[in-house]
């Protein structure tokens, strides 16, 4: 890859490294043809890559385009649970159970000719309202936003800067099908600001060929989503992956250049933070020699914590520290 840091990132500690000349495959609208809205092991593949490719994949806005002026009404245009649509599932040759698939995003693109995102308010959906109380709904809301590969003009007033990430990211349950709005220990729907341009995302593999999910493109987003969705758009996005043969790991993790993070997906939210620095201790002992106790009391000084999903079935939880802090 020619930068610094991915010669040092998990995937070359492993000794695994990016194939010299990667093929590119272009996973189109056509070429998907039908959106998932459930991930797992019974949906036909769309594509077969070799590690080490790269995929270029056109990803649909988390409504699959039906939200297009402000004037919609989500619970007009949208029918739960058919939002969140995800690309592929995607097959990488060799990878097994056992394995980890290493997916590094390397551009998000706005895709269309006037590209915008959307955001919403809709009924009973968002972290500071919901079902089972006796208070009316929130107002129904749609904000249309122009998005560009350097500005989210929110409106006259604020022009946020243009940040892209994946919200949703997965590989295959061994059995289970899970719904695209769901996160758990297989990946899903985590909605980490994290996982864009830059990153990669390490997935556990249970079931052969992994079977990779993707979508939900955000332009930007703070932490937690707190209304229920963030700018979302349809995107151009290329990502390369690889298999770690042999690693085992039991929830997602992240690297960044100057970073890694181990995520985890529960309800109450401080599950979620539990088994995220869980991992994070466990992966400080086998990867970069730390004491299991040492690690867990540095933790309380050093460690950083970012919240993803905080609106869906279950709350999503990064936790991490400074590759400086990790070096010998």
């Amino acid at each position: 890859m020619g930068t610094s840091w991915l010669d040092d990132s998990i995937v070359a500690r492993r000794g695994i490294g990016w194939a010299n000349k990667p093929h590119l495959h272009d996973l189109t609208e056509a070429a998907q043809g039908k959106y998932h809205y459930t991930i797992g092991p019974y949906s036909d593949p769309v594509l077969t890559v070799r590690p080490g490719d790269r995929i270029r994949v056109e990803t649909r806005d988390a409504f699959e385009g039906t939200i297009r002026t402000e004037q919609d009404k989500p619970s007009a245009r949208l029918r739960m649970p058919f939002v969140n649509p995800q690309n592929g599932p995607i097959m990488i040759d060799g990878a097994e159970p056992g394995d980890t698939l290493a997916v590094h995003i390397e551009t998000m693109l706005p895709r269309g000719e006037n590209p915008r995102g959307t955001c919403c308010m809709i009924p009973h959906f968002g972290a500071l309202t919901g079902i089972g109380t006796l208070n009316e709904p929130l107002p129904e809301l749609t904000r249309k936003v122009h998005v560009d590969e350097k500005h989210v003009r929110w409106s006259t007033r604020v022009t946020l800067p243009y940040s892209p990430h994946i919200g949703t990211l997965s590989t295959s349950p061994e059995i289970d099908s899970i719904n695209s709005l769901t996160p758990d220990s297989h990946g899903g729907n985590m909605d980490l600001p994290d996982m864009g341009p830059g990153s990669i995302t390490y997935l556990p593999v249970r079931s052969p060929g992994a079977r990779l999910f993707i979508g939900d493109a955000h332009a930007c987003q703070g932490d937690g989503e707190v209304c229920g969705t963030a700018v979302e758009f349809p995107s151009t996005t290329t990502i390369r992956v690889d298999v770690i043969k042999g690693w085992t790991i039991d929830w997602p993790r992240l690297e960044r250049e100057d970073f890694i993070m181990a995520i985890g997906s529960a309800r109450p939210l401080e599950d979620a933070t539990r088994i995220a620095y869980r991992e994070l201790v466990l992966w400080m002992e086998a990867e970069y020699g730390f004491d299991k106790w040492d690690a867990y009391m540095m933790l309380s000084q050093c460690g950083r914590v970012r919240l993803g999903n905080f609106v869906d079935p279950k709350y999503t939880v990064g936790a991490g520290i400074l590759k400086s802090w990790l070096a010998q």
